[in-house]
């Protein structure tokens, strides 16, 4: 693969161009992660509306009909369900591993396997989250285990 970076003219706008023969998963994924680096999600925080962005967010979370993120500071609630997130607004770094929980996965600081085929994730912030036996064939694919 080729990178090329140029410089641009003065008024320019910054620009992205991939020369490909096939739009491939890594192409894919790579597009994806520039889209939507930035992406930010409206959250409700006391009785005061927030914004955080994706990338900060370790965890969605459902419990008792609420969804909540996660973030190394804040316990944010969002009127979305998990499945609108996954549709919507989660990029590729972002998983379901079990019914009630979608993880970022660049947050994972590391793997152990777990009790009855489900494996055991501990975020960079210390968080532990159980991983379903039924999402683990997927969590090794995307982290490429």
């Amino acid at each position: 693969m080729k990178i090329s970076i140029l410089d641009k003219e003065a008024g320019e706008e910054d620009e992205i161009i991939i020369k490909c023969s096939s739009l491939d998963d890594d192409i894919r994924l790579l597009i994806e992660k520039l889209k939507n680096k930035k992406e930010r999600i409206k959250f409700q925080k006391d009785s005061s509306i927030v914004f955080a962005d994706l990338s900060d967010i370790y965890y969605f979370e459902s419990v008792d009909d609420k969804v909540f993120a996660y973030t190394k500071d804040n316990v944010l609630e969002t009127k979305l369900k998990l499945y609108q997130l996954e549709e919507s607004y989660l990029p590729q770094d972002f998983l379901r591993v079990n019914k009630a929980l979608i993880m970022n996965l660049s947050k994972v600081e590391s793997l152990a396997p777990a009790f009855g085929g489900r494996f055991e994730a501990v975020l960079k912030s210390g968080y532990k989250i159980i991983i379903s036996r039924n999402y683990v064939a997927e969590l090794k694919k995307r982290l490429g285990l």
